[in-house]
């Protein structure tokens, strides 16, 4: 009898750990003052999995119950990899990759989860209503185990973030490269175990460093999409990779370099944000990408000549971007030139914050009097954002690893 009720219990036991969450993550829904998307994997075999969720403060049983949609996952399945001690392997990455829509919620509250049977608690922040929200914005910093030292340089720049805002953001946005290979599984898993990833809503984009894998011979946009649950309204193929969500009073639009890398490839781009920003109003317009607008290290174009036309067009108010490893912002420019603020688009990329990887600039040569502020470290960069809107206007300021402001720029609204 004891033997039997042994055998239950391992079985029971072993139920309970093959439905244990890992590689989780909130992301913002369409109308992300109402809505969440929330993307975790589980074992093969592991069934059926539901999330239970409630307002941080309410008592467990007052929680609802979501049933999430589950596949089969093999997009990182057999990428040559490394592990943390340096050992190259082959991940082994065959999983239940489970996502949850979560409708119906509160404006500006704060919500508390759980996956399964797991008892972690884990909690994202709807957007407010009122047009006050804030965001911490990071990026490049090449999450890589055998490295270990650079994701913990990236927290602790959130950390600096966080103190300074005084409070928690109500979201967290990246704009690409967490991922030295978005190919290796593992990479995403360690990350995600961080706490900034069980406390906060985070919106992303798809890095280059992300979209590859080890070997440089396989890009795909599919392991930024089964690493998060982005809204799935982007144009054919870059459903969850490119797409656009409100958050309060702003829209963000969220573009996949890797796609835009022919004349095509940015022509259909460029035909889906015109469609979206014709559909979409907001007061605040913001749109996001990888790569950067302008060169760091001597001001030469980027991606701005590719897109001015339709952001002045549409009146986007704000471009962000990455890659460069170097801090880059502009005044506010229509037509090419520079105009008063609340009149142009602002364009700002961040630095890395990897504290190994950063560049360092020189003498500008170009574009000199578009470009207002350009900012490094060198090699040891570690720098990010803090995003503060209200009606009235929205607020961009950088800082660096010690807290120490380094620029600023006020964007009013003009609609």
């Amino acid at each position: 009898m004891r033997f039997t009720l042994s055998i239950i219990a391992l079985s029971q036991a072993l139920a309970l750990w093959s439905q244990s969450a890992y590689t989780v993550i909130s992301n913002p829904g369409a109308k992300a003052s109402e809505e969440i998307n929330i993307n975790f994997h589980t074992d093969l075999g592991s069934g059926p999995s539901t999330i239970s969720y409630a307002p941080a403060g309410a008592d467990w049983d007052k929680a609802k119950i979501a049933k999430a949609k589950s596949h089969l996952c093999e997009a990182y399945d057999s990428m040559y990899s490394k592990r943390a001690n340096g050992e190259n392997f082959y991940e082994d990455a065959r999983f239940m990759r489970n996502v949850v829509n979560l409708k119906g919620l509160k404006p500006d509250t704060r919500y508390k989860y759980r996956i399964n049977a797991d008892t972690l608690t884990r909690y994202f922040n709807t957007a407010p209503d009122d047009g006050h929200f804030t965001a911490a914005i990071i990026s490049d910093f090449h999450c890589y185990p055998p490295l270990p030292k650079r994701q913990q340089a990236a927290m602790a720049m959130l950390d600096t973030l966080r103190s300074i805002n005084g409070e928690d953001f109500d979201m967290i946005i990246h704009l690409g490269d967490v991922c030295a290979w978005g190919g290796s599984y593992s990479f995403w898993k360690q990350l995600y175990e961080e706490p900034y990833f069980k406390n906060y809503a985070w919106a992303g984009v798809n890095g280059n460093h992300d979209d590859m894998d080890r070997t440089g011979t396989k890009n795909s946009n599919q392991f930024f999409k089964n690493a998060n649950a982005s809204p799935l309204n982007g144009y054919k193929g870059q459903e969850g990779v490119c797409y656009y969500f409100k958050y309060g009073n702003t829209l963000f639009i969220t573009l996949n370099n890797e796609a835009m890398r022919s004349d095509e490839g940015l022509a259909e781009a460029k035909a889906w944000v015109e469609k979206v920003l014709k559909k979409e109003k907001a007061k605040y317009v913001v749109v996001m990408e990888h790569y950067q607008w302008f060169y760091g290290q001597n001001g030469k174009d980027g991606q701005y000549p590719r897109w001015r036309d339709v952001f002045d067009k549409y009146g986007v108010d704000l471009a962000l971007g990455g890659n460069n490893h170097r801090y880059a912002s502009t005044h506010p420019l229509l037509s090419g030139k520079v105009v008063q603020p609340g009149q142009g688009t602002v364009y700002i990329q961040t630095p890395s914050s990897d504290n190994e990887r950063g560049e360092s600039i020189g003498d500008i040569e170009y574009n000199a009097d578009l470009i207002k502020t350009r900012w490094a470290e060198g090699p040891q960069t570690v720098g990010a954002m803090i995003m503060q809107v209200t009606p009235e206007a929205m607020t961009l300021t950088l800082y660096d690893r010690n807290g120490e402001q380094i620029d600023r720029n006020v964007i009013p609204c003009r609609r």
